[in-house]
């Protein structure tokens, strides 16, 4: 005995919407492997062309960084995936823990300041310390006068 559905429309309409899903999805391994060969692989070549001593500096950086970051968006778009997702944000992670892990939150690379400028900033906390610590063992011996 056939069952009755009590609903047709929504029945269809399940129907309807789960093709348009399976037709519409993303396919994750697709895009990862376009990502890679496409905007990837022209990252790296401009990265180079850049030398390493300048991939801290911004100014160098920033357009292949933007390139890279279409490239990205218009492949999620062809491929109708949702952008950013898990796998771009995976991507630009590793990205950045290869070619940016020595770069400074200003884009200049990390080190320390010259001795001319270092000395002075080491040296007169440390003579005044020492001065007030005199004057107060010097003021502390001369008690007299004092109410």
């Amino acid at each position: 005995m056939a069952r009755k559905l009590s609903n047709p429309n929504l029945f269809i309409f399940s129907l309807s919407a789960h093709h348009f899903i399976v037709v519409t999805a993303c396919h994750e391994a697709d895009y990862g492997q376009l990502i890679e060969d496409y905007c990837l692989s022209q990252f790296k070549f401009d990265m180079e062309v850049i030398g390493q001593k300048l991939w801290c500096d911004w100014d160098e950086t920033v357009g292949s960084y933007g390139e890279l970051t279409n490239c990205t968006f218009l492949i999620a778009e062809k491929l109708a995936c949702y952008w950013p997702n898990q796998l771009v944000d995976e991507f630009f992670i590793a990205i950045h823990k290869h070619y940016f892990k020595n770069c400074s939150l200003s884009g200049r690379s990390l080190r320390d300041p010259p001795n001319n400028i270092l000395y002075p900033f080491l040296v007169v906390p440390i003579l005044i310390t020492l001065l007030m610590t005199a004057l107060v063992v010097w003021r502390s011996k001369r008690s007299e006068g004092i109410v």
